[in-house]
């Protein structure tokens, strides 16, 4: 158990993102967010 672990761990340092790489993750997911929870309000004010 404890060998997978460590070789996960160093896995996981190998794969180090760029920070670029992460706030356009950020970004993209913030962006996914405002338009399903905008569809989500629109929705609901079309059927009141």
């Amino acid at each position: 158990m404890f060998d997978s672990l460590d070789e996960t761990m160093k896995h996981d340092d190998q794969e180090q993102t760029t920070p670029k790489e992460r706030w356009m993750r950020y970004v993209v997911t913030a962006v996914i967010s405002i338009v399903v929870v905008g569809g989500l309000l629109l929705s609901i004010r079309m059927l009141e």
